[in-house]
């Protein structure tokens, strides 16, 4: 986000079931573990922005997320300082997930400063797959170049958006290695470990990222 200009969410793709987008994972004291919010209907095809928080059939589920926050990381060195953002947010009743992801988003970015405007593919009108998808709201952003994961690689034509005078760079994330309670580190967690452990303080954009107009 800090090296784009706009960032695309994609509220209206296919939700994705043993993904990222309903869980994620922390560190505990016996490693690494999932906090997922339970989903109505999992196994059905529909978008995102239709996944709806199956509350009567696991109503603790809130309440478990915020207990293993608080066991693990109330003695981190941020934790009184973000935490009760998240008390707040566990205490609220949420029906979509799109809702409860977009509170947690922003509020994950006022904490690590990141100033930039979010719009939501479901606003575009734009009806692709994949790559088709993403070029299609590239152009209807205006944009001329599309900064995305490395992920990305394996359904973009990159000729097509060259074609289309949008420049493709894929991001070469390196893991930043940071103090962490409970023995060796551990890569690939919630943005909130990095939050409590650092208070996002490293968090810098790449000077040979930030020029141009991405999307």
């Amino acid at each position: 986000m800090l090296q784009c200009d706009v960032f695309i969410i994609e509220d209206n793709v296919q939700f994705e079931e043993q993904g990222f987008q309903n869980r994620t994972r922390i560190k505990t004291t016996s490693g690494v573990r999932w906090l997922t919010v339970p989903i109505k209907h999992v196994g059905k095809s529909l978008p995102i922005n239709e996944a709806v928080i199956a509350n009567e059939a696991k109503p603790d589920w809130a309440k478990s997320h915020w207990l293993a926050l608080k066991f693990n990381y109330s003695k981190a060195p941020y934790w009184e300082k973000y935490s009760g953002f998240f008390e707040q947010t566990y205490s609220q009743r949420w029906i979509k997930l799109i809702d409860l992801n977009m509170h947690l988003l922003k509020g994950l970015m006022e904490f690590l400063n990141i100033k930039k405007p979010l719009v939501m593919a479901s606003s575009l009108d734009v009806s692709r797959k994949k790559g088709a998808l993403v070029l299609a709201q590239c152009k209807a952003l205006g944009a001329t170049t599309l900064f995305s994961g490395v992920g990305a690689r394996d359904y973009l034509d990159v000729k097509l958006f060259e074609e289309a005078g949008i420049k493709v760079k894929f991001q070469n994330f390196q893991h930043p290695v940071y103090p962490q309670r409970y023995g060796e580190f551990m890569p690939n967690l919630s943005a909130v470990d990095y939050l409590f452990h650092t208070g996002g303080k490293a968090l810098k954009p790449e000077d040979s990222e930030t020029s141009g107009n991405r999307s």
